[in-house]
């Protein structure tokens, strides 16, 4: 380097503190974009588990409670899952079928859907 030259810096990083970076788990960023949708709109609701939800004869189902569990979704699983999801409202037998199947793949969705139960039930209460 030459006299007089600036030395290149790195941009810096987000700390806490000392040699704390802050990590912004998947979670956090779950549950703000689900209190977002929780606490604002119309109350309009879209989504194949916002609707299934919706449309079901649960007692607690309302668009509020419905477009926020529509956002989890959104956040968590792919199109095909929250299809599936969707039809969970509808026969609840069909989840433990799922859950009973011995395939990789039922597995797979049931980890996915679990990951989903937990992050509604912070966010959505």
């Amino acid at each position: 380097m030459q006299r007089g030259q600036k030395m290149r810096q790195d941009p810096p990083r987000y700390s806490l503190g000392k040699d704390r970076a802050v990590k912004r788990p998947i979670v956090g960023l779950v549950c703000l974009v689900s209190v977002a949708a929780c606490g604002g709109g119309g109350g309009g609701v879209s989504g194949p588990v916002g609707a299934a939800c919706v449309e079901s004869d649960r007692d607690a189902a309302n668009p509020q409670l419905c477009a926020c569990i529509q956002s989890v979704a959104d956040a968590t699983l792919s199109n095909s899952d929250q299809r599936r999801v969707a039809t969970f409202f509808e026969d609840p037998e069909r989840a433990q079928e799922i859950r009973a199947s011995d395939t990789a793949f039922a597995d797979a969705f049931w980890d996915r859907y679990l990951d989903f139960i937990g992050a509604t039930r912070s966010a959505c209460g």
